[in-house]
């Protein structure tokens, strides 16, 4: 599964390989209601086939329709009426700011895609007045920008996901984390397990639990899902994790389990605070059974926690 960065990259190269010109439309501002977040972007061909979403649907419409290209970028302004919010489910109008760039050759947008597909992050500046362009490599502090003249967008997984285990739960949770752009990594000391893990775009450590995620999970952008059910691989990478700066912590069990783990871990020599931040039974209650449902309830609990709801 691809973010929708890639996606739209990928689709405006084929275009552009293939004869056809295209608009890279870039969300830079909203007022009011609005679904989406700024960066968020899309393409248009000339013949006015759309890839992406800038607004979840309202403004769509219009950008399909054959305007004028322009060689310079350029600022659109696009109002959403209270008749398209009521359609398109939001509580009120607004406004949308949108850059339009043009492009006729691909190589532009290949090196960013270049980057992408070996999960780097990279930061790419436009001068809306000269139309002149640069991307550079990135870090995970830096966020997108717009101060009406130059637009910064940085592309790539500006989160991270270690994963212990590499069950089948895994390989589900995995797939729709880089869909949500996330950078994700495997812990897996049992080689049997390894030896079968077939995820791209992931990186798989055989080393103890506790070892990588002292590594791999430093800082407030990751998280730690622990995945095995063997409290001897779990419990090795709780310990550190609970201890440390992560966003999220979680653990895969029944309520029975969780209840064990606790103790287990307080008797480890972590403090009620730091227990608090596990997240275990792991994932929102949507009544999911299968690998895939439970997968999605995890995710779902991870955005929360990110975002700062309530889990």
């Amino acid at each position: 599964m691809q973010n929708s960065d890639t996606e739209v990259l990928k689709t405006a190269i084929d275009w552009l390989e293939n004869g056809r010109s295209v608009e890279l439309v870039t969300l830079v501002q909203t007022w009011g209601s609005a679904p989406r977040p700024v960066g968020s972007l899309a393409a248009v061909r000339d013949d006015g086939i759309l890839i992406g979403s800038v607004s979840g649907g309202c403004v769509e419409k219009q950008l399909t329709a054959r305007l004028p290209r322009e060689q310079k970028p350029r600022i659109v302004q696009h109002e959403v009426s209270h008749e398209q919010a009521l359609r398109f489910g939001l509580p009120c109008g607004g406004s949308l700011k949108l850059v339009f760039e043009y492009f006729e050759e691909a190589a532009p947008l290949r090196e960013i895609l270049e980057n992408l597909e070996i999960y780097s992050m990279v930061s790419r500046t436009i001068n809306l007045d000269t139309g002149v362009s640069s991307i550079r490599s990135a870090n995970t502090n830096e966020r997108f920008c717009f101060n009406g003249v130059e637009l910064t967008k940085v592309f790539g997984p500006g989160w991270r996901l270690l994963l212990i285990g590499a069950g089948q739960l895994s390989r589900f949770v995995a797939e729709m984390a880089i869909g949500l752009d996330y950078n994700v990594a495997i812990c897996e000391p049992r080689e049997s397990f390894a030896n079968a893990w077939k995820v791209p775009g992931t990186t798989i450590d055989s080393r103890s639990p506790d070892d990588v995620v002292k590594e791999v999970s430093t800082d407030s952008r990751c998280a730690v899902l622990a995945l095995t059910h063997d409290p001897n691989l779990d419990d090795l990478a709780l310990m550190e994790a609970l201890i440390g700066d992560v966003f999220y912590v979680g653990a895969l069990g029944s309520r029975r389990s969780a209840e064990k783990r606790l103790k287990r871990l307080q008797f480890l020599g972590l403090n009620e605070t730091q227990l608090k931040k596990l997240h275990g039974p792991i994932g929102l209650k949507i009544g999911s059974k299968t690998p895939a449902e439970i997968a999605i309830s995890i995710l779902a609990e991870v955005i929360a926690v990110r975002k700062g709801l309530p889990a």
